[in-house]
């Protein structure tokens, strides 16, 4: 099945520029999804839009608002939407390049594949390699679903991977949840144990190794059932336990895979200036005098 494109329109580099078309590079498509169904009837729900006060409304009839205070809107028809057009609504101009790895990842969002449309495959090429020969990233901006959107870009094979970027304003500063967290350092050994744990579970990244066992159980579940079979319920996580920290990371030495399924493990750290506290000698019996 051909691809439905999400955007057409030019890539623009300076005074180069290219017919491109935007592709989304995920789907749902392939996950389980369910509908709403009344089990009276087995008919799927209809959403439709309704007024408190006057009851079902024709959808077509319907306009933006936006809530200026409480209980009072301002409405924008949908060709007043349409007639804000920004530069980027139909162009993709490039404002600067940077190094890949300069983009937080916090920032990224939605991801697209990019690839020249019909006459503009010459230029398209030149940008790309030129973008890897320097290992760097262009920053665009691009208008799609009422939104001006900044876009990171950069090669992938004979295309291009286009990135979202969130704005600014829609990130939550790290600082009120890291900050809480102790800043005393580990323990070097420990610390040691762990980076001999890391490199012996170090490894390329396969996808493909990385299957979503939700779906999988759900999609035996909707198996079962539509054979008329249930599903076992699996047993219950088992009570965590309670452990000492250096112990376990020497148990994980060696060990390859997946931990065992089952409970958790709760770390239990020595106290620091904590004595230790010697076990307690068991009295001799006394012999008896005779």
């Amino acid at each position: 099945m051909a691809y439905r494109p999400s955007w057409k329109g030019h890539l623009k580099v300076s005074l180069v520029s290219c017919p491109v078309t935007l592709y989304n590079a995920t789907t749902q498509a392939r996950m389980v999804s369910f509908h709403l169904l009344n089990p009276e009837t087995m008919n799927r729900i209809q959403m439709r839009p309704y007024d408190p006060d006057t009851g079902e409304v024709e959808r077509q009839t319907l306009v933006h608002g936006y809530e200026v205070e409480k209980g009072h809107y301002v409405t924008v028809e949908e060709d007043e939407l349409k007639n804000i057009r920004l530069p980027s609504t139909k162009t993709i101009d490039i404002e600067k390049f940077v190094d890949r790895d300069a983009i937080d990842p916090v920032y990224i969002d939605g991801l697209y594949y990019l690839a020249p449309d019909k006459g503009g495959e010459d230029a398209f090429a030149v940008i790309r390699e030129a973008m890897r020969a320097h290992r760097k990233a262009a920053l665009g901006r691009l208008v799609m679903s009422h939104r001006e959107r900044t876009v990171a870009i950069t090669p992938r094979g004979s295309g291009m991977l286009v990135e979202m970027l969130r704005h600014p304003q829609e990130i939550r500063s790290d600082k009120e949840i890291f900050d809480a967290i102790p800043s005393a350092k580990p323990d070097k050994g420990m610390v040691d144990i762990a980076a001999r744990i890391i490199d012996q579970s170090s490894g390329k990244f396969e996808p493909k190794d990385f299957e979503d066992r939700y779906e999988s159980a759900l999609r035996e579940l909707v198996d079962a059932r539509a054979r008329g079979k249930t599903v076992a319920v699996p047993e219950p996580p088992r009570d965590t336990k309670v452990v000492d920290l250096m112990a376990v990371l020497k148990a994980s030495l060696g060990r390859r895979g997946p931990p065992p399924a089952g409970g958790g493990t709760v770390i239990r750290l020595p106290t620091r200036g904590a004595k230790r506290q010697r076990p307690r000698r068991t009295a001799k019996p006394r012999r008896a005098r005779g």
